[in-house]
């Protein structure tokens, strides 16, 4: 927890640091659509999960929890905020931001939970509040 905790930012919610902690945990869960854990997993039942854990609870869907949180620029994302990626007009996958770049998600069937970097600047971060 020591790596955790020296990004820990003063200004990051408490329950953030263990939803991190909590989805790096489930490293290798595999995914499954609808599925909230804790053996399985999708995008959103993940951060679902990960923010239960660790004290407060989230909507369901991707864009539903896109609309719960307090949107934030990018130079003031902090750890355990989340990271959406839109889809159209909704927020089609979401991740837990690890720092340095990277996010613990549920990719997609035929895959597994895993830290990885964003692939993309087309992201959007809330922080749950």
């Amino acid at each position: 927890m020591t790596g955790l905790n020296a990004q820990a930012s003063v200004t990051t919610p408490p329950y953030g640091v263990k939803a991190v902690a909590v989805a790096a945990s489930k490293r290798g869960a595999p995914y499954a659509y609808g599925a909230t854990g804790p053996k399985r997993f999708d995008c959103s039942g993940l951060t679902l999960y990960a923010f239960r854990e660790a004290g407060t609870r989230l909507p369901r869907t991707a864009d539903q929890q896109y609309r719960h949180t307090r949107h934030v620029p990018r130079e003031h994302r902090r750890l355990g905020d989340l990271v959406f990626f839109p889809k159209g007009r909704i927020m089609g996958h979401v991740g837990i931001y690890a720092g340095q770049d990277k996010i613990w998600h549920a990719p997609r069937p035929g895959t597994r939970v895993r830290l990885e970097r964003i692939w993309t600047k087309s992201v959007r971060y809330g922080r749950v509040v």
